[in-house]
């Protein structure tokens, strides 16, 4: 086997680096703009659907308002029901952070959409709370946490009470 002279070696290491370094650089600019892009896309479809809103549907062509997704109501479809499944299956009161992570693992680019992600996700767990499907609680520290409220009454058992509100595995 023919060993390469030290100096190659270290030089190749050093141009991997220069790609890597290059390629991550490359990456997040990529990331930035389409996290701008996502934004402007937004911006236009809000101005889209508030000039549906004041002069109707019949003002746009079909195409342009299916790819607006045009509905009365603005919401992302499925963002409550995530809210609420993820209050459901937890075993543990919640801290909007850990709702909107959770969120973010499941489906990055609802979270993505919003200006102010936790205070979307913190809106709908005040409307489930609100409805009677969850209970808003603070934890040793103060914080508020939240609490899915079980069908027929009952609360699951308060993990508070028993000093369990740090985040599992």
């Amino acid at each position: 086997m023919v060993q390469k002279p030290m100096s190659t070696q270290t030089s190749g290491a050093e141009h991997v680096e220069q790609v890597i370094g290059r390629a991550h650089q490359e990456l997040e600019s990529l990331l930035k703009q389409r996290a701008e892009i996502i934004k402007r896309i937004g911006n236009i479809k809000h101005t889209i659907r508030g000039l549906i809103n004041l002069f109707g549907d019949e003002v746009i062509g079909e195409e342009l308002l299916k790819e607006v997704h045009h509905r009365s109501n603005s919401r992302q479809p499925g963002f409550t029901t995530t809210c609420r499944t993820i209050l459901m299956e937890s075993n543990r009161p919640l801290l909007t952070q850990e709702v909107g992570q959770e969120i973010a693992r499941r489906n990055p680019t609802w979270l993505a959409r919003q200006k102010a992600p936790l205070a979307s996700v913190s809106t709908v767990l005040h409307r489930l709370a609100s409805y009677g499907e969850a209970r808003s609680l603070a934890n040793d520290s103060g914080q508020r946490t939240w609490q899915w409220v079980k069908d027929n009454g009952e609360h699951p058992p308060d993990s508070l009470s028993q000093g369990n509100v740090s985040e599992e595995a």
